[in-house]
């Protein structure tokens, strides 16, 4: 396939999970990636076995994101795949762990997308993708700062798809349950050693369908959408869930 050829596309968070995926996944359908992410020497790890370009940036620094796209000729795509997570409820979330999911999640989403729709004007137009969540619709147990971030990266995405329609801009988001990456190993490693089975097949029994999804399975959703073939598609929100939100 070579839906991407002669595109350049940036990938936040490209250095692994679901990012990671999305770089391989358009990297092998012919474009050009840039895999954007604060670790370096991971991103140059996938960059190098890609022929991709690895590029250091802070998503929640404003200088920082000026300095990568300066780096960044012309882009045709963006996938927002960066993010952290954090669980606890209202009362049990400190100040300064809303702030830094705010500041990643959200601040990093917009500077990112401010950055590229520059670049998107001056080159006739582009499309966004940014990657949501489940938590944007459903209420999710102790996940109050992590749920407020991806409801405010849905509505970011159909207020960018909204303002720049007439420009040539799509706008788009996923919304995955959860997915088999790194972090969900790393998780269940540190707080749950000595029952991580009966913990992995709790999350993934959380899924009507009985499983976790993979970070391919959103990859290939995301590459659709990103491809021309979706060019009727723009304001619109995916479920990638194995049936969460159509059973709760």
């Amino acid at each position: 396939m070579s839906r991407f050829l002669h595109k350049t596309v940036v990938v936040t968070g490209g250095a692994s999970g679901i990012g990671e995926a999305v770089a391989r996944r358009l990297a092998s359908e012919g474009a050009r990636v840039f895999i954007a992410d604060y670790n370096l020497e991971a991103a140059n790890r996938v960059a190098n076995e890609l022929q991709a370009t690895a590029i250091q940036v802070d998503v929640a620094d404003a200088s920082s994101v000026t300095k990568a796209f300066a780096q960044i000729e012309k882009v045709d795509v963006l996938v927002n795949s960066a993010g952290v997570a954090h669980i606890g409820n209202l009362q049990t979330t400190a100040e300064a762990d809303f702030d830094r999911i705010y500041n990643v999640n959200v601040k990093g989403v917009y500077l990112m997308m401010q950055a590229a729709v520059s670049k998107m004007l001056e080159s006739g137009g582009g499309v966004i993708l940014n990657v949501a969540s489940v938590a944007s619709k459903v209420g999710i147990s102790d996940r109050f700062a992590y749920s407020m971030s991806k409801g405010a990266v849905l509505t970011m995405t159909l207020s960018v798809a909204k303002d720049f329609v007439s420009q040539g801009i799509r706008a788009n988001c996923v919304c995955p349950a959860r997915i088999h990456t790194p972090f969900v190993d790393g998780f269940l490693a540190k707080n749950y050693p000595d029952n991580r089975e009966e913990m992995l097949g709790k999350l993934s029994a959380y899924q009507p369908i009985g499983r976790m999804g993979t970070p391919a399975e959103v990859a290939s959703l995301i590459a659709f959408l990103c491809s021309d073939e979706a060019s009727f598609i723009t304001g619109s929100c995916y479920d990638i869930d194995g049936g969460v939100t159509l059973l709760r």
